[in-house]
C-alpha cells in the first residue's frame, strides 16, 4: 500500500462521514486521472464508500475492474448486497467466491435473515457447517437465533441451542441474550430464565433482554426484582419496564416510573415517550398528559413523529379531540401512524364524518392505508350509516387486497349490519377464509339489529358449537334478539350464562337489555324488581324503557315510579314528561298532563324535535312534523293520504294514545299521518326508483337502531305501520343521530327542516 493510496483512502473516509456522493465520484475521477495502478486497498476503499453512500452499481463496477480481488474486496462487496437486499446478486457472487470465511457466510445468512428468506438462512448455514466448524462465531448463532425467533419453531430452537453448548459459545453474553429472547419471544420463559441464570456474566443487554422477556410473558414481580437488582441501568432498561408495565395494565405504575426516572437524570428518548403517553391514554389522565406534553416541548421531541401520534392518541382516549387535532396539524412530518392516530381518535370521540374526512386528505397526502386504517374509516362510516361510502371503501379494500386482512372484513360486516343490508353482510362472511370472534359477533349484531332475532340466536348457538369465545358485545346482541322475540327464559338463560359459563362480567348494558325484555311482554312489576336488584343505578334508557312500556300497557304506578326515577336521574330529559303524559292522557286525566307541562316549563325541559331525514341524488332532505318548508309537500300529503286510506280499508286502527293534546281525534290522526319517518319514506317513495331500498335516518328513537328495507309496494307500507300501531319496532328503524339526547317515539315537532339543514345535520 501506498502513501498516495492511504491518503486517498483517509479523502474517501471523509466523503463518506459528510455522506457526499458527489465528492466521492470527484475523487475518484481523479484517483483515475492521477494514478497509473489502482491497487487493491485504494480499490477496497472505493467500494466501501460507494456502498456506504447506496451507489451499489459504482461499487461493482470498481469491484469487477479489481486484477486480483481478495478475501476483504469480495465480503464488502457481498455485505453491501446483504444489507440492501439484492439477494439475487448476493448469491451470484457468494458462489463465484474462491474462498469463504466467517464473514462471507455471516453475510449471506444476515441477508436471507433479515429479508425473510427462512429456508435460504438454514440452507447455508447447514453448508457453512459441512464447509467447517472454524468459520462459525458467535455473529453465526445470534443470527440464526434471531431467525427463530421471528417465526418461532422450538425444534428448530433447541437444535442451535444444542450447537450452541456444542461449540462451547454458551457462556457468551452477546449468544445468552438471543437465547434469552428465542425463548422468550416463543412462550417458553422458563428455558429463557434458565439460560439467562446459567451465564457466567451478566452485563446491561442481557438484563433488558430479561426483563423485557418477562414483561412480555407476564411476569411482572419477576421483572421488577431483576430490574431492582441490576447493578447497571441504562435508559433502556427503565424504558422496558415503563412500556412493559403500560402493556400489562398497570399504567398507573409506569406513570410512577417514569416519573422515578426522570428524578435519575436519565436520558429519555421517542420509546419511553411513547410508551408513558400511552400509560396516561389508558388512565384517562389528562392533566398528567399535557404535563409530560410540556416535558416533551421543553427537550425538543416535538417534531418526533412517534411522539406526535402518541400525543394524538393519549388526547384522543382522553377526550380532548380539540388537542389531539391541534398536535396533528402543527406536525411538520406525518406517516401512517400519524394519520390512522387522529383517524381513529375521530372515531372514538363520535367525530366520525371528520374520520373519513381526514381519510380522505391522507390520501391525497399520498400515504396508502393500511389494514387498521381501513378498518378504522369503514367503522365510522357505519357509525354514521353511511351505506354509499361504505361501499366505496370496499371497493378500495377489493382492489387494494386489504379485504384479505380480518379487520377490514370484520369493519364490513358490521357497516353491512348497521345500515340495513344483513344480506350482504352475511354473504361478505361466508367468503371469509378465517373468522374470529370479532366476525361472528358482528353479523350476530347485525341480526339483531335487523330485528331477525331467530337467525340471531341460531348464529349465536352456531358460534358456541364452534369453540368461539363470545364477548359482552356478543351478548348485548343476543339479549337484544330475545328482547324482540319475547323470549324471556331464555334471555335469563343467556344472562347467567354470562358468568358461569363464559366469564363475562354484564355492565350496564345488559341489565338494560334486560330490562328491555321484561317490559316488552309486559312484565312490569318483574322489571322494576329487576331494576331494584340491579348491582348498577339503571341509566336513563332503561328507565325510558319501562316507561314507555308503561305508557303502552297504561300502567300508572309503575310509571310514575320510572318517571320520578328518570327525572332524579336527568332532571332536563324531557323523556319521564312526556310518556308520563301519555299515561295519565290515556287515562283521560287531563289535569295532571296540564301539571306536567307547566313543570316542563318553568324547569325549561324542552323536548327535542324529531327529524328524518333522506339522501337522494347526493342531497339530503330533511323533515320534521307537519313541516311546511319543503316544496314537495303537497305531492308527499297526496300520497300519505292514499296510503293511510289504504291502511285504514286494510283494518288498521291508528293508535293516539302518544298525543296528549287536548285536540279531536280526527286531528290527533292528522298529526300521526305527518309524522316525519312517514313524510321521508313518502318522499322515497316518490321519488327513489322503483326496487331500491328506502333508508330513513332519524334522531329520536326508542331504540336507536338504523335498518332499510325495500319498500315498493303500499302493501308493504300497510304492513310496517300496522306492525308499527302495535307498539312493536317497525321493520324501517333508525339510527339515532351522534351527538343527540333525545329518546322519545311520540309525534315529532319543532324546527322546520331549513332549521335542521342550517346545523349541517
Amino acid at each position: 500500500m501506498s502513501l498516495v493510496s492511504k491518503n486517498y483512502s483517509v479523502l474517501l473516509k471523509l466523503c463518506n462521514e459528510v455522506q457526499t456522493q458527489t465528492q466521492a465520484k470527484k475523487l475518484h475521477c481523479f484517483v483515475l486521472r492521477t494514478l497509473s495502478f489502482q491497487d487493491t486497498f485504494l480499490s477496497n476503499n472505493l467500494i466501501t464508500v460507494y456502498a456506504k453512500l447506496g451507489n451499489l452499481t459504482y461499487a461493482n463496477k470498481v469491484f469487477e475492474q479489481i486484477p486480483h480481488p481478495n478475501l476483504f474486496s469480495w465480503n464488502i462487496i457481498i455485505s453491501s448486497y446483504s444489507k440492501t437486499g439484492k439477494l439475487s446478486e448476493m448469491r451470484e457472487m457468494f458462489v463465484r467466491m474462491p474462498d469463504k470465511d466467517g464473514v462471507s457466510w455471516n453475510s449471506v445468512i444476515s441477508g436471507y435473515v433479515n429479508y425473510g428468506s427462512r429456508r435460504d438462512a438454514l440452507d447455508v448455514f447447514k453448508l457453512m457447517l459441512r464447509d467447517g466448524y472454524w468459520n462459525v462465531n458467535r455473529i453465526t448463532f445470534s443470527t440464526m437465533l434471531i431467525l427463530v425467533s421471528s417465526r418461532f419453531s422450538v425444534g428448530l430452537g433447541k437444535q442451535i441451542h444444542g450447537l450452541v453448548v456444542k461449540f462451547g459459545f454458551e457462556s457468551y453474553v452477546f449468544v445468552g441474550s438471543s437465547l434469552v429472547d428465542m425463548y422468550s419471544k416463543g412462550g417458553l420463559i422458563y428455558d429463557a430464565k434458565r439460560v439467562f441464570d446459567e451465564l457466567t456474566e451478566h452485563n446491561v443487554v442481557v438484563g433488558n433482554t430479561m426483563i423485557t422477556a418477562l414483561l412480555r410473558c407476564g411476569k411482572i414481580e419477576c421483572s421488577k426484582h431483576l430490574f431492582r437488582e441490576m447493578p447497571d441501568r441504562d435508559s433502556i432498561s427503565w424504558t422496558s419496564m415503563v412500556t412493559g408495565l403500560t402493556q400489562n395494565g398497570l399504567e398507573r405504575e409506569a406513570v410512577d416510573l417514569f416519573r422515578d426516572m426522570r428524578l435519575e437524570g436519565l436520558v429519555i428518548d421517542q420509546f419511553t415517550f411513547g410508551s408513558v403517553l400511552t400509560a396516561c391514554g389508558g388512565l384517562l389522565a389528562l392533566d398528567q398528559g399535557k404535563q409530560i406534553h410540556a416535558y416533551i416541548v421543553r427537550t425538543d421531541f416535538t417534531d418526533n413523529i412517534y411522539v406526535g401520534s402518541a400525543l394524538v392518541d393519549m388526547y384522543s382516549k382522553c377526550k380532548s379531540i380539540r388537542y389531539a387535532e391541534h398536535v396533528f396539524m402543527r406536525m411538520s412530518r406525518k406517516n401512517i401512524i400519524s394519520w390512522t392516530a387522529m383517524l381513529v381518535g375521530y372515531g372514538q370521540n363520535g367525530c366520525s364524518e371528520e374520520a373519513v374526512q381526514v381519510f380522505s386528505e391522507m390520501q391525497r397526502n399520498g400515504i396508502e392505508p393500511d389494514d387498521f386504517t381501513l378498518g378504522s374509516v369503514i367503522s365510522s362510516c357505519a357509525n354514521l350509516a353511511s351505506l354509499e361510502e361504505g361501499t366505496q371503501f370496499h371497493c378500495q379494500a377489493l382492489v387494494s387486497g386489504l379485504i384479505l386482512f380480518i379487520t377490514v372484513s370484520n369493519a364490513l360486516i358490521t357497516l353491512y349490519g348497521k345500515c340495513g343490508s344483513i344480506e350482504d353482510s352475511h354473504q361478505l362472511f361466508s367468503e371469509m377464509h378465517i373468522k374470529d370472534e370479532v366476525s361472528w359477533t358482528a353479523l350476530v349484531s347485525g341480526y339483531a339489529q335487523f330485528g331477525k332475532a331467530k337467525e340471531t340466536i341460531d348464529l349465536f348457538e352456531t358460534m358456541l358449537l364452534n369453540g368461539l369465545k363470545p364477548d359482552g358485545v356478543t351478548f348485548i346482541a343476543i339479549l337484544s334478539a330475545c328482547s324482540r322475540a319475547g323470549h324471556v327464559e331464555k334471555g335469563y338463560q343467556y344472562f347467567h350464562s354470562m358468568v358461569q359459563e363464559h366469564n363475562v362480567m354484564p355492565i350496564l348494558d345488559h341489565y338494560t337489555c334486560m330490562i328491555d325484555l321484561l317490559s316488552r311482554v309486559g312484565r312490569l312489576e318483574d322489571a322494576k324488581g329487576f331494576i331494584e336488584r340491579m348491582p348498577y343505578r339503571p341509566d336513563a334508557v332503561g328507565l325510558t324503557t319501562l316507561l314507555s312500556s308503561c305508557r303502552l300497557h297504561g300502567c300508572m304506578e309503575i310509571g310514575e315510579w320510572a318517571a320520578n326515577a328518570l327525572c332524579q336521574l336527568e332532571p332536563q330529559n324531557p323523556a319521564s314528561y312526556i310518556l308520563l303524559s301519555s299515561i295519565y292522557a290515556a287515562e283521560g286525566k287531563q289535569d295532571d298532563v296540564a301539571r306536567l307541562r307547566k313543570g316542563m316549563r318553568e324547569k325549561g325541559v324542552r323536548k327535542v324535535p324529531g327529524y328524518s331525514w333522506i339522501k337522494y341524488k347526493n342531497k339530503v332532505y330533511a323533515f320534521s312534523a307537519d313541516d311546511q318548508s319543503n316544496p314537495y309537500l303537497d305531492q308527499i300529503y297526496v300520497l300519505l293520504d292514499k296510503l293511510s286510506d289504504k291502511m285504514i280499508n286494510e283494518g288498521y286502527i291508528p293508535d293516539t294514545s302518544p298525543i296528549v293534546q287536548d285536540v279531536q281525534e280526527t286531528e290527533k290522526i292528522k298529526m300521526l299521518r305527518h309524522h316525519s319517518e312517514k313524510l321521508a319514506i313518502a318522499f322515497g317513495l316518490i321519488f327513489l326508483p322503483p326496487g331500491l331500498p328506502i333508508r330513513i335516518v332519524k334522531n329520536l328513537r326508542e331504540a336507536t337502531h338504523q335498518v332499510a328495507g325495500a319498500v315498493t309496494q303500499f302493501q308493504e307500507i300497510i304492513l310496517e305501520y300496522s306492525i308499527s300501531s302495535k307498539g312493536r319496532s317497525p321493520p324501517i328503524l333508525c339510527e339515532q343521530i351522534p351527538g343527540s339526547s333525545g329518546k322519545v317515539p311520540d309525534a315529532d315537532n319543532g324546527d322546520t327542516s331549513k332549521d335542521l339543514m342550517a346545523k349541517g345535520l
